[in-house]
């Protein structure tokens, strides 16, 4: 046996909803670097280069990490941190803590079990309700990871409730809303490939007794989840990021964000920054899933004392 025994009474809404973000931020705090990375390779050949920003060309996830550290310190991995916590407390909460519950509520009465389509219909209904609740802190998020400092050292935020402040001036309260047609579309399409990948891969484990209800079953189930969410979300993740990331009157809207890469960079620029994806997505889902199995039980053996 490993780590904490499932318990006798099932976890409450409750407990999920605050397991999740907290599994969630634990999740972001590993795998941050990585998530960096991720945003620098996907903005990369955007746009051109100006005399005030250093014009720096990265190659490969670990090399986009190292050329970061040399050229901007380490603390550049770790851009935009509070405002992913931030985002994982309001994000996650209600994505992945509230959707047994949405599954539930679509499950037919009667049914003991819910179906591939029930599951797909509350994995995109959760997705849906966090990145409305949750956008501003995306919008920032994505701001830091891709901000370089200018060539005299400056920086264009000086801290997170700056950055909030800033684009709401510059760019107007619907700046920090930026982007939340594909990021809906975006998070559906993950949450569906990382919830309902999960849950199928977990069930069909314990049914044909192929693991037990431990942290290997927690393992394999969250990696297959997280290759399957990058692979189905990648695309719409990269017109994501370059719509939030692009500066006021760069792209009418998102789908023409989409026709301007496909003209200029081809259909493979919508698979930029794959490998830091699944290699962010496939830890980032089984630090997160082991996690939250465990705080779900934690939680409930301290309600039980």
């Amino acid at each position: 046996m490993v780590g904490l025994k499932p318990t006798d009474i099932p976890p409450t809404a409750t407990v999920k909803f605050l397991g999740a973000g907290m599994a969630a931020c634990i999740a972001d705090l590993c795998t941050f670097p990585l998530d960096t990375a991720k945003v620098r390779l996907q903005i990369q050949g955007e746009s051109k280069p100006t005399k005030s920003v250093k014009t720096i060309h990265y190659k490969g996830v670990f090399g986009t990490i190292t050329t970061m550290v040399k050229m901007e310190g380490p603390t550049s991995l770790y851009n935009g941190l509070v405002a992913g916590l931030q985002r994982q407390m309001s994000f996650a909460s209600i994505r992945i803590g509230l959707y047994d519950s949405v599954k539930q509520f679509y499950t037919s009465t009667g049914s003991e079990n819910a179906g591939i389509l029930t599951r797909l219909l509350a994995g995109c209904t959760t997705g849906a309700m966090a990145v409305t609740c949750a956008q501003p802190t995306d919008v920032v998020k994505v701001r830091f990871q891709a901000h370089m400092r200018l060539t005299d050292g400056t920086k264009k935020y000086s801290g997170t409730v700056d950055a909030y402040k800033t684009i709401a001036k510059e760019e107007g309260v619907r700046g920090l809303w930026k982007g939340t047609l594909p990021n809906i579309t975006r998070n559906a399409i993950v949450n569906c490939g990382e919830m309902v990948t999960y849950d199928l891969l977990k069930e069909m484990l314990l049914k044909y007794h192929l693991m037990t209800d431990t942290f290997p079953c927690h393992f394999v189930a969250a990696f297959g989840a997280g290759f399957c969410a990058t692979v189905v979300a990648s695309p719409v993740d990269v017109v994501k990021t370059r719509y939030m990331n692009s500066t006021r009157g760069q792209y009418k809207n998102a789908l023409n964000c989409m026709l301007t890469m496909v003209i200029l960079e081809g259909p493979t620029a919508f698979y930029k920054g794959f490998m830091p994806s699944f290699l962010r997505l496939g830890s980032w889902n089984v630090v997160m899933f082991v996690t939250y199995e465990q705080l779900k039980r934690a939680m409930m053996l301290a309600q039980e004392q």
